[in-house]
C-alpha cells in the first residue's frame, strides 16, 4: 500500500473513531446522544422511523450511511450477512431482526472505538445472533463460501483499494450469493479532480466511483446481473445510489466450505469457544462477540 493510501486509510480511521467516542460520550450524558451526522442526504434519517424506535439511540446516533442497504438486500430468515464496515452495528442490527434466529449477522470494522460501540449497542438491544470481527474490507477475516448476503452502507467509497473489496467480497459469498450496497457514485462525465471538488475523501465524495467503473470493477471481480440505481444526489453530479449483484451459481459447488456441527460462531475458521467472553474487560481488539467466543484476526 502506498504512502498517500496508509494516509488516507488513517484518515477515515480518526474520522470513525471520533464519531464512536462523541456518541459514547453523549450516551452517558443526560441529553443522551446526539447524532453525528446530520445532513438530510446522510445518516438515520435515511431508515424508517420504526426502524429507528427499535434500535438503541446510541445505533441510530452513529449512524453516517448514504442510504438503507438492509431495506434493499431483500434478506431472507436463516441467512447469514455480511455488513462491511459495521460502525455502530445499525445495519447488522436490523439484519439481525430480519433473519432471524436461525439466520447470523457479521459486522466488519477496523475502528477499535466503532467495535467496541457496537458491541455495546448489540447488548443493549439483546442481539445474540451477532458477531462483530476487526478488519479491513479490502482483507475479510472470514473463510471462502460462508455468506449468502454482502451489505455495506457508503463505506466502499472509503476504501483505498476498491478491486480487492470487489474481489473479497466475491470470495466469501456463497454460489449464488448477492450483494445489496448502498454507496456514493459519480456521473461518468466527472474526473477525479471533479469529484475532489464536490466533496473530500473522508466525506465519501473524492474516493467514489463513476458509473461505469463501479460496474466494470464488480464485473472484473467475477459479479454478473449488476444494477446501480441513483436514489438522490449528494452533490452537483454524485449520487447516493443503491448497487446490487450476484455471484453466479456454479454447477460445481463441492468447493463451499461446509459447516461443522460444532462450529463456533457458525463459521469455524474464524474463532474458537472462549470461556472469559463475560469478562467486561475483554479487549475490543480480541473483538469479543455478543455469542460468547473471540474472533482470530
Amino acid at each position: 500500500m502506498s504512502e498517500q493510501s496508509t494516509d488516507l486509510r488513517e484518515t477515515v480511521r480518526q474520522r470513525y473513531a471520533a464519531a464512536a467516542v462523541k456518541v459514547a460520550e453523549g450516551g452517558a450524558a443526560c441529553c443522551g446522544p446526539q447524532p453525528v451526522e446530520v445532513d438530510e442526504n446522510f445518516g438515520s434519517t435515511l431508515y424508517a422511523a420504526d426502524e429507528r424506535d427499535a434500535l438503541p439511540a446510541e445505533t441510530v446516533a452513529a449512524s453516517l450511511g448514504c442510504g438503507n442497504p438492509t431495506a434493499v438486500a431483500e434478506l431472507r430468515e436463516g441467512e447469514r450477512v455480511l455488513d462491511l464496515g459495521s460502525g455502530g452495528g445499525i445495519d447488522v442490527l436490523l439484519s439481525a431482526r430480519r433473519v432471524g434466529p436461525t439466520g447470523k449477522a457479521y459486522g466488519l470494522d477496523m475502528t477499535d472505538e466503532m467495535l467496541a460501540l457496537a458491541l455495546a449497542n448489540a447488548e443493549k438491544a439483546g442481539a445474540t445472533n451477532v458477531e462483530f470481527l476487526k478488519g479491513t474490507i479490502e482483507s475479510v477475516p472470514l473463510p471462502t463460501n460462508t455468506i449468502d448476503v454482502v451489505i455495506s452502507n457508503c463505506v466502499i467509497n472509503l476504501s483505498v483499494d476498491k478491486p480487492a473489496v470487489f474481489s473479497e467480497t466475491f470470495r466469501v459469498l456463497k454460489s449464488g450469493g448477492r450483494i445489496g450496497v448502498s454507496d456514493v457514485v459519480a456521473d461518468d462525465t466527472l474526473t477525479p479532480e471533479q469529484r475532489a471538488e464536490r466533496g473530500d475523501y473522508v466525506g465519501c465524495i473524492a474516493g467514489a466511483l463513476s458509473f461505469a467503473e463501479y460496474r466494470a470493477g464488480l464485473e472484473a471481480a467475477g459479479f454478473s446481473d449488476i444494477e446501480i440505481t441513483p436514489t438522490h444526489s449528494v452533490a452537483d453530479g454524485m449520487h447516493s445510489a443503491i448497487v446490487r449483484a450476484t455471484k453466479p451459481v456454479t454447477a460445481d459447488t463441492s468447493s463451499e466450505a461446509a459447516e461443522p456441527a460444532d462450529a463456533c460462531c457458525g463459521v469455524n475458521a474464524c474463532c474458537t469457544p472462549d470461556e472469559s467472553s463475560a469478562d467486561p474487560t475483554l479487549t475490543v481488539g480480541e473483538a469479543k462477540t455478543a455469542s460468547g467466543c473471540r474472533c482470530q484476526n
